[in-house]
Formats: structure tokens, sequence, C-alpha cells
């Protein structure tokens, strides 16, 4: 899982010059992770271990609140549409690498509107078949699938994730 918070330094160093500013520590306020997925996923539970640590850290409450939807773009639009200050992050998954090829309008640009702050999550993939599927290794599995087209189904977390495209 790829992990890009909304980059927390740009709204920093637009703010650098101001004196009173200048003076205000980081974070002053509470900060919100967003997440594009539901609640009591992968990336909603990344979030909360992060959230957890960083509310120690920093003395601030960090919240993370679920946005789910369009494979993470309505998060993602979310947070492109907050102020750059770095009080609202966002935590996508795999799948906000890859919404610019599968959705044809995105109101935001992934590339100049995010920057990456941290990795915080990777993971693998697994292809797993019931026993009575008469395949052993992957190489029997795809000459079985091509031997039978339609036959064989699969099920993803959804549209654009990891394993739907691995699929």
């Amino acid at each position: 899982m790829c992990c890009v918070f909304r980059c927390v330094m740009h709204g920093l160093l637009l703010t650098a010059p101001s004196s009173a500013l200048h003076a205000q520590q980081y974070p002053a306020r509470p900060i919100r992770i967003v997440v594009g997925f539901a609640a009591g996923g992968p990336a909603d539970v990344a979030g909360r271990l992060v959230s957890q640590k960083l509310t120690e850290k920093w003395g601030q409450p960090v919240i993370v609140e679920s946005r789910p939807g369009a494979g993470g773009s309505i998060a993602a639009e979310f947070v492109a549409k907050s102020p750059p200050d770095g009080y609202t992050l966002l935590l996508p998954a795999f799948a906000h690498a890859v919404n610019p090829s599968i959705y044809a309008n995105l109101p935001f640009d992934t590339a100049k509107d995010f920057a990456p702050v941290a990795l915080l999550i990777t993971s693998a993939n697994v292809l797993a078949i019931h026993p009575s599927v008469p395949a052993r290794t992957l190489r029997e599995f795809i000459a079985l699938a091509k031997s039978k087209p339609a036959r064989l189904t699969y099920g993803s977390a959804g549209t654009a994730s990891a394993s739907h495209l691995a699929g």
C-alpha cells in the first residue's frame, strides 16, 4: 500500500516569512488523516495506528476520517481541495497511483496536488484457490483458466484495487 500524505511542507513554507506564524509550532491544532476506504479495512487500521502514535508524540489529536468510494478518489478530492497547511492529510492505497489511468476526469492531479511524506505499509498479493481446483501451481492455474474461458471467477477488493488489477 502506497501511502501519500498531502504536502505538509507546502503550507508551512508559504507561511514561513510571517514572524507570528513562524514562531508557531506545528501542530498547533488537531490534524485529520483522511482514508479513502471503509472503516475497519487495512488503510483505516494503518491510519489509526499512525494517528495514535502521532497524537502521543505531538500532543494534538490526530483524527482518522473515512471517506470511502471511487477507489479513494472521494477522499483524495476532499484533501486536494483542503488548504495545503499540513492539517488535512491523505492516506491512500494502491488505487491512488492508478486512478488517473482508470478515471477520465479526476477533480485533482495526483502528481501535482499531492507529495509523498512517508511510506507506511507494503503488502503482497496472494493467489489462493480451493483445493478442489485441479491446479497446484500458478502455471497450472493459468493453463486451466485458458482452457475454460469465462468459467473461473475471482473476488477482489474493488475496481482499481491491487487485487482487481492482479486478477
